[in-house]
This record gives structure tokens, C-alpha cells and sequence, in this order.
């Protein structure tokens, strides 16, 4: 006779995971990033928990920040979100204080390096130190349901969502530095790290009309792993990006070409022969530069 899965008890009142074992974390996807335009009001407004006041980013705006990671569960299993819709436990979503309502994150363990991609969808945590507030499901996934845990969260903007949706391949983001709030975004200085070289030289079709040697744009691009510095929507910002680049790390500037993908006009460096070797590279580009690459597999 087989027997009746356990029940976890909780104190009343209290938090924690479901009642009875549910999905594993582990088998749920992540969230899968899509443009939804930013609500305008609603729990984007200004608001005031616990004596602090909040102010919501109401544009389209970056942010990377670092802190604690905390967790939600069963105590607050369907019910309102501060988006309207349900909490549910089981699905990959996330509260944080000031993100933009509807947002997209990466939220990485900084001990072990797991990432995963969350729906910011509420409001939280209202605890010093703490940065996001995790599902049930997605600090499953992360490994974090023993209790707090330092992370890295960035915020994944519009152009970074369509970069992953209409880029050739998977795309994963590189781990996140943290810039100062007013930054600028590219600190010009020299890399002192040794480079990691690609396995080869960039090997493209050229778009008509364009040179090589001064425009370097293609419309593809070898096989194997890419950064990508950035994404635009008119070429001349993605060329002017590209100078700036250039002049803090000149051991990159060799490696830079822009990509005109529809729209948008890619600014990459590469190709990597592996994950690891570009994730190396983008660790020395955020070392010497206040950004953020993404790591691109080209097939």
C-alpha cells in the first residue's frame, strides 16, 4: 500500500514551503522575458511601508544591484500580488522594492553561480539588506531556500529582452557587477588582466556598401560565443559605443564588430571558443568597465 506524502507543518501565521510536496524547482523553466510595456500608476506609484518611503523606476531604465536574497511561499499562495495577479508559489517570480512592474531579472547565487530569470510582479522585501524576494520555485532553483542569501539581480531591459529573443542561438547573461548609481556607462581605463583571445578571427559576410575598416558591420557572424556590449537602435549610436569601448580596452578593439540584426544594430566582441572563455573575457571587460556583456552562442 503506498503511502500518503508528508505534510509540512507550520506555526500559524507562519511561512513556508507547500503544504504538501509539490513540483520539483529544479524541473520548473524560467521565466521567459518578453517587452511588456511599463504601467503607468498602479504599484509603479510612490509608496510608503514601515515608515520608508519607495520610489519606483518608471522607465525603461538598467539596474544591478547586490544584497540578500529572501524567499516567499505558502503563506502568501494565491493570493494578490501588487501586479493584481496571483502569487503563485510554484511559478518563477520576484518582489523587489523599486523595478519597474511588469520587469525581467537576473538573479545570480554568488556562491555557486546559478542564475535564473524571474517576473518581477510584487513588492518587497521590506527588510535592511535585502534585495529581491524570491518564489518558492525560483530559490528552489537557485539553491537558496535554507534561508537569505547574498545575490546578484539585473534588471534585464527591453533591449536586452530583444537581443535574446531575435539574436541567433541561446543567450545568457554574464554575471553582473554593481556600478555606482550615477555612473557613467563605460569608465575609460586601461584592463589589466591578461586577455583571453578568441579561438579565431571573426569570420563574416559584409553588408553592401559598408567597409570593413571603418564601419565593420556584418550581417553574420562566426560560429561559437559572443559578448555583447550593447544593443541599438540607430547604427551610429552602436559605432559611437564601439570608439568609447575601444579607447578603455584596447586589447578588445580588434575583437569589436557591429551587427545589424533588423532593427537593431549589435555591438559584439568575439567569437569565444567556449562559454567559460567568454565569460572570462566579460569578467575583464566589467572589471576595467562599468558594463555588463552578454554572453551569445552563435550556431
Amino acid at each position: 500500500m503506498a503511502s500518503k506524502p508528508a505534510r509540512v507543518a507550520l506555526p500559524p501565521g507562519a511561512d513556508g514551503p507547500p503544504e504538501l510536496p509539490g513540483p520539483d524547482p529544479a524541473t520548473i523553466a524560467d521565466a521567459a522575458p518578453k517587452v511588456e510595456p511599463i504601467r503607468q500608476g498602479g504599484p509603479n506609484k510612490p509608496y510608503e511601508v514601515l515608515g520608508e518611503a519607495y520610489v519606483p523606476l518608471t522607465k525603461d531604465e538598467p539596474l544591478v544591484e547586490t544584497g540578500l536574497a529572501s524567499w516567499y511561499g505558502r503563506k502568501f499562495h494565491g493570493r494578490r500580488t501588487a501586479s493584481g495577479e496571483v502569487y503563485n508559489m510554484h511559478a518563477m517570480t520576484a518582489a523587489h522594492k523599486t523595478m519597474p512592474i511588469p520587469s525581467y531579472a537576473l538573479v545570480r547565487h554568488v556562491a555557486s553561480g546559478r542564475e535564473v530569470v524571474v517576473r518581477i510582479n510584487d513588492r518587497g522585501p521590506f527588510v535592511a539588506g535585502r534585495v529581491i524576494d524570491l518564489s518558492y520555485a525560483a530559490a528552489g532553483k537557485l539553491g537558496v531556500l535554507g534561508g537569505v542569501s547574498p545575490v546578484e539581480v539585473r534588471r534585464l531591459t527591453h533591449d536586452d529582452i530583444r537581443a535574446m529573443a531575435e539574436g541567433s542561438g541561446s543567450v545568457q547573461a554574464a554575471a553582473p557587477a554593481v556600478p555606482a548609481p550615477s555612473a557613467p556607462p563605460v569608465a575609460v581605463a586601461k584592463a589589466v588582466a591578461t586577455p583571453v583571445p578568441p579561438a579565431m578571427a571573426p569570420q563574416a559576410t559584409e553588408l553592401p556598401g559598408k567597409s570593413p575598416t571603418t564601419d565593420r558591420a556584418y550581417t553574420t557572424a562566426a560560429v561559437g560565443f559572443w559578448l555583447q556590449l550593447g544593443a541599438f537602435g540607430r547604427a551610429n549610436g552602436a559605432y559611437s559605443f564601439q570608439q568609447k569601448v575601444s579607447a578603455g580596452l584596447d586589447w578588445l578593439a580588434p575583437l569589436l564588430t557591429v551587427f545589424a540584426d533588423g532593427r537593431l544594430h549589435r555591438l559584439q566582441a568575439g567569437p569565444y571558443p567556449s562559454r567559460e572563455a567568454a565569460q572570462e573575457a566579460a569578467a575583464q571587460v566589467r572589471a576595467a568597465l562599468q558594463l555588463v556583456p552578454l554572453v551569445v552562442e552563435r550556431r
